[in-house]
């Protein structure tokens, strides 16, 4: 059974939601230029890339290749590329460092602690994060409150990291930025509504019980029933299960 047939459900107020969603990201084009969406290829921003297109919007979008990403997800990146209108960017870590960091900690190194596995995620995603929302004024993310407890009060528009962009003291990429979660309210049958209506192009790891995909090595299909962020990171406590690209400081 695929990921449509399975999850396709819309709600009762799937059309308002698709409005609103709509509404946002024209506003976030229009007032908060320049603007960037980030695109991991999961289904939540395959849909924000359609609605970008969709609507003509001057929203580029960028990818972080982790180097460690699935061949399924390196795939439909070559077919984003290939025919979004919008530019799709890819941003890289530094090889160097990626390098450096297998000498000293070895390939398994994310498995051993979760402060070896946060470094790991800090030179293949924060860094090349960075670099990516360079000089933006804002930023779209696919997070959703249905999503994980962590991201159950998940708002339409954060401007918490712009409130508190005069801290010198956090060297977080996205301090000073506003994000734009333009899906916060949708359920994940809403997105595969969406999917399966527009025939978006998806990454078939979705078809193979893989909710939420990351690079290979920290992703695992999960069983009907199970929370949905329960591939990712699995080995870790389950309030762990971020790499730090959205998390909050207490």
């Amino acid at each position: 059974m695929s990921a449509i047939e399975l999850n396709a459900r819309a709600s009762s107020n799937f059309a308002e939601k698709l409005a609103e969603t709509q509404a946002l990201l024209q506003r976030a084009a229009k007032e908060f230029s320049p603007v960037t969406q980030a695109s991991s290829l999961g289904a939540e921003d395959v849909v924000i890339t359609h609605l970008i297109n969709s609507l003509q919007l001057r929203i580029p979008v960028f990818v972080l290749d982790t180097g460690a990403l699935h061949h399924e997800t390196l795939a439909l990146l070559e077919r984003t590329q290939a025919h979004s209108q919008t530019d799709i960017y890819v941003y890289r870590p530094e090889q160097i460092s990626v390098l450096h960091f297998i000498r000293k900690e070895g390939q398994d190194a994310i498995f051993k602690s979760m402060e070896q596995r946060k470094a790991c995620c800090n030179i293949r995603k924060m860094e090349p994060l960075s670099r990516a929302l360079k000089g933006q004024r804002a930023w779209i993310t696919g997070l959703r409150k249905e999503q994980s407890q962590a991201r159950a009060d998940v708002p339409l528009i954060d401007t918490s990291e712009e409130a508190k962009s005069t801290d010198a003291n956090n060297s977080s990429p996205s301090r000073g930025l506003v994000k734009f979660n333009p899906l916060a309210n949708w359920t994940w049958g809403d997105v595969w509504h969406y999917i399966a209506i527009n025939k978006v192009d998806y990454n078939p790891l979705h078809d193979a019980f893989f909710p939420s995909i990351g690079c290979a090595p920290c992703t695992r299909a999960i069983s009907l029933g199970e929370d949905f962020r329960a591939g990712r990171w699995w080995w870790e406590e389950e309030n762990a299960k971020e790499c730090g690209l959205h998390v909050k400081e207490s």
